[in-house]
């Protein structure tokens, strides 16, 4: 591909292009003052990057051999710990403190709610993201299975929408309950000397708490639209007496709209397949368009062109007559790549490629320069919000703290005006979070279990030890109730209560909204005051947890009980026993981590897709990305080691599960067929698998990124022969 010179770099010449004509027009920052910065963090950080990654490969190899000389559970009581303590991996435990981040947007400090992670390559996805901060409650329930259900195709079913309707008002109850009255009852709703009356024939009832009406849209006698808050979270009913379904309902409530997704992510990590400079210039375009507020996304949908774009905010007159305004748009994070991978997107004067990490945090603050010198549309607090993932332990974020505090003098901004969220997913990070908190205390802004990346570092760090239990059974291993409470425990006791995000981890099940509302139910009731889902729908769903639960009080539980030592638990692998199972388990066991492999890899590397929704060995759609893939290998690669399965018995699952997977993606013409063994997504499944103990940190990225850059170049060169 085109290269081109700039400063000491040698940069892919789209790149050059998107960062000097498109990005940083407008900033107040000069391509030369771009190039020039970049460069020196280049110089600076990259030994820096070096250096830690050598770290993470040197306590890998000792506890490697910890293991070897003392294989299964004798490798991991007192002694074990005593031994990651001496290697440093461990390292010890300082004074308690708080926090200290500052001018924060109060969908981070204030209110808890759902929260969207998205692909930045998407930039329809995108826009669903960030709009998805009001969704329609109706639409959730009556087009997904969360009634119990789903709604058969065709026209409206007027039987459905009532079921839908009584759902709304069992919720409507809860939220906002009237005094000695149910809002199934209602058959209007006014307004009157700033208090909402809700007609019951001739009786009038109000809301129990009065301070939940928040205001209206039209006239007092007969508003369009009624706005409630609870938990800090809105609820607008829209009353339409013409509507399809507000003539169905006694009140003539058309819709039931929940504000949902708070915040979102949109990612330039996990959920994307992004090898080189053309890639980026498209993932930071996305950013870019959602920073200048001007992002538009055309496509055709039922036959006609459909134009998307950012939603305004929503206007309505207050409870005391005051024009009010409700925030139309999510307040969006961006998650940048880790440590580990460079990027040929960018080469330094010695033609080495420079860490991915670095050109990313450049990039993205400069590209927030829009919104923060700007109308602040995202963030009226001025901050940047940055994800930094896969950290391991304090140095780790401490260079992500000092890499941020560089680019804001590069850029001229004030120190901490870039927000760090810490992805607590490696197990050296979950082990010392408090001290991984410390080291960037002044500016961040969450902490978030991510429990799929967890898990394959739970795998990889403790590969040698012995054979893991099977996935399903791992779910319930000590370690991962441990991790996801110390999470909560640890953050709360450095004053993340109203200055920062305590996460949880994704949804991974899209069509399963029913399961979804009765489960993860239990992420706010743990105290965490955001959680990840994986749509608009979901988001909208899963607010209504946030509805009935009060976040704040189950963290002010939290703070006033004594937090236990479960370290013991969180540094106990989970280990089987190589008798655990019969053939068929194991077999079955193989064929499920094998398909995941296959059926994700082959969207990857053919296509670049980076996450998508992929239909599991028994045709159940999963949301699958690099995290999920890590899982997979790592415990195929586990038990290869161990001798739970042959090399034998993996090649032969990777034959008879591409066949299965060819047969899902039968219907798509652009799908390259694995059976036979010779596609390079095939390849790539395998090595993944039999490289797999190799692979640093038992990350996915080097393998996926050099096959998908062999297939780019495949591609490249047969449509160049073709022409």
């Amino acid at each position: 591909m085109p290269r081109a010179t700039r400063h000491t770099l040698d940069i892919d010449a789209q790149l050059v292009e998107f960062i000097e004509e498109r990005a940083l027009p407008g900033t107040g920052i000069y391509p030369a003052m771009f190039w020039s910065a970049l460069a020196g963090l280049a110089d600076d950080f990259g030994p820096r990057h070096a250096a830690l990654l050598n770290r993470r490969a040197d306590l890998q190899a000792r506890i490697d051999a910890w293991h070897r000389a003392r294989p299964g559970r004798q490798g991991t009581g007192p002694q074990y710990r005593a031994m990651l303590s001496k290697i440093g991996y461990l390292v010890p435990e300082g004074a308690d403190f708080q926090i200290e981040t500052r001018d924060l947007d109060p969908e981070i400090c204030a209110v808890p709610g759902p929260q969207l992670v998205v692909p930045s390559t998407n930039a329809r996805f995108a826009l669903n993201a960030a709009n998805a901060r009001w969704s329609s409650l109706y639409d959730a329930l009556y087009g997904t299975d969360a009634l119990g259900s789903v709604p058969v195709g065709g026209s409206f079913d007027a039987a459905r929408g009532r079921q839908v309707i009584g759902w709304a008002r069992d919720f409507l109850d809860e939220a906002a309950p009237l005094e000695s009255a149910s809002h199934h009852d209602v058959t209007r709703y006014r307004v009157t000397d700033g208090a909402l009356c809700a007609e019951i024939g001739a009786d009038v009832a109000q809301l129990a708490d009065s301070a939940q009406f928040c205001g209206y849209g039209g006239d007092v006698e007969t508003p369009d639209m009624i706005v409630l808050r609870n938990n800090g979270l809105h609820i607008l009913l829209d009353i339409d007496a013409a509507h399809t379904v507000g003539r169905l309902d006694r009140a003539h409530v058309a819709d039931m709209r929940l504000e949902s997704a708070l915040s979102a992510i949109i990612d330039l990590e996990d959920s994307v397949a992004v090898v080189d400079g053309a890639d980026k210039a498209i993932a930071y375009g996305t950013w870019l368009g959602l920073m200048r507020g001007d992002l538009e996304e055309r496509f055709v949908k039922g036959g006609r062109e459909v134009a998307r774009r950012l939603s305004d905010d929503i206007a309505y007159t207050g409870a005391d007559g005051r024009t009010a305004e409700l925030k139309g748009r999510a307040l969006l994070f961006v998650r940048n790549v880790g440590h580990l991978m460079t990027t040929p997107a960018v080469r330094d004067a010695s033609g080495a490629e420079i860490p991915e990490g670095i050109l990313d945090a450049l990039t993205t603050v400069a590209i927030a320069l829009h919104d923060i010198n700007g109308a602040r549309a995202n963030s009226p607090a001025g901050s940047v919000y940055i994800v930094k993932p896969k950290m391991h332990g304090p140095d780790e974020v401490a260079l992500a703290d000092t890499l941020f505090a560089a680019v804001e003098d590069a850029l001229g901004l004030a120190r901490n005006t870039v927000k760090l969220g810490i992805m607590d997913e490696e197990r050296r990070t979950s082990a010392n979070l408090k001290e991984c908190i410390r080291a960037a205390k002044g500016r961040v802004a969450f902490v978030n279990t991510g429990f799929l990346d967890r898990t394959g570092d739970e795998i990889h760090t403790s590969i040698a030890a012995g054979p893991m239990l099977r996935k399903d059974d791992m779910k319930q291993a000590p370690w991962l109730a441990a991790y996801e409470a110390r999470n909560v425990e640890i953050a709360l006791a450095a004053g993340f209560q109203g200055r920062a995000q305590i996460g949880k981890g994704m949804w991974a099940v899209p069509d399963n909204m029913a399961e979804m509302l009765e489960s993860k139910i239990a992420h706010p009731l743990a105290g965490a005051n955001c959680a990840w889902v994986p749509s608009p729908t979901a988001a909208t769903l899963h607010a209504t947890h946030y509805h009935r639960v009060d976040v704040i009080a189950q963290q002010n539980a939290i703070v006033q009980t004594d937090r236990n030592d479960s370290l013991a638990a969180l540094l106990t692998p989970p280990l089987a026993e190589s008798g655990d199972w019969s053939a068929d388990q194991i077999a079955a066991e193989l064929d499920n981590n094998v398909q995941g492999i296959l059926g994700y890899v082959v969207r990857w590397v053919d296509n670049g897709i980076g996450c998508s929704k992929v239909p599991d060995i028994d045709d159940v759609g999963q949301m699958e990305d690099r995290a999920t893939c890590r899982i997979s290998a790592q415990h195929v690669a586990n038990w290869l080691r161990h001798g739970i399965v042959t090399r034998d018995d993996v090649e032969a699952a990777l034959a008879r599960m591409a066949a299965v997977v060819d047969r899902q993606n039968a219907d798509d013409p652009s799908y390259l067929p694995m059976a036979g063994g010779d596609s390079l997504a095939f390849h790539a499944a395998a090595d993944l698998i039999f490289e797999g103990a190799g692979q640093p940190s038992g990350y996915t990225e080097p393998l996926l990124h050099a096959y998908r850059l062999t297939r780019k170049e495949t591609t490249g060169k047969l449509r160049r022969a073709a022409s």
